[in-house]
């Protein structure tokens, strides 16, 4: 994996930041299949600060798996601001203190004009705060726009973390 140090080196800071303050990550993942989660289980003692998550790639297991409205993923579809919203909300709901969902078009079939190869939206939640979400255009290969996708999210985390202090 061409990002897989940089991955790596930040799950760590977040594991940190999440450690010092006696808090766990909890991941809703669709577009990267679970490799958030993958990502931060390869850090050592990550089960201190890692909650689980929920790979939620079907309609379905969103639904299901994390609460998210049929109403919500019919009008605007799984890849959007509403469902990850909805998403991170699901994941607090199952454990852990902060959460981070993603969901995307990784390619390469898929995309439309609204919603591009590449299109992502991630979502940060701390559990007693608004969530926020932010839309991404990532550009490569389907594995290149998973790990860009894993990187802004880990960064996101810690970004929320920092500005919790």
């Amino acid at each position: 994996m061409k990002h897989e140090q940089e991955m790596l080196q930040l799950a760590q800071q977040v594991g940190e930041l999440l450690s010092e303050k006696n808090w766990q990550l909890v991941t809703a993942e669709s577009c990267t299949g679970g490799l958030i989660g993958a990502t931060c289980t390869e850090i050592s003692g990550s089960s201190v600060w890692f909650y689980g998550g929920v790979i939620s790639y079907a309609n379905e297991a969103k639904q299901q798996g994390l609460s998210v409205n049929a109403e919500t993923l019919a009008q605007y579809g799984a890849v959007s601001e509403q469902t990850v919203k909805q998403m991170c909300a699901g994941a607090l709901l199952l454990g852990g203190d902060v959460a981070v969902a993603v969901s995307g078009v990784a390619g390469p079939n898929g995309g439309t004009p609204e919603k591009p190869v590449g299109c992502v939206y991630i979502g940060w939640q701390l559990a007693d705060r608004e969530v926020q979400v932010k839309r991404f255009q990532f550009h490569g290969d389907r594995k290149a726009i998973r790990e860009a996708t894993v990187l802004e999210a880990l960064q996101g985390v810690k970004t929320c973390l920092t500005k919790s202090k």
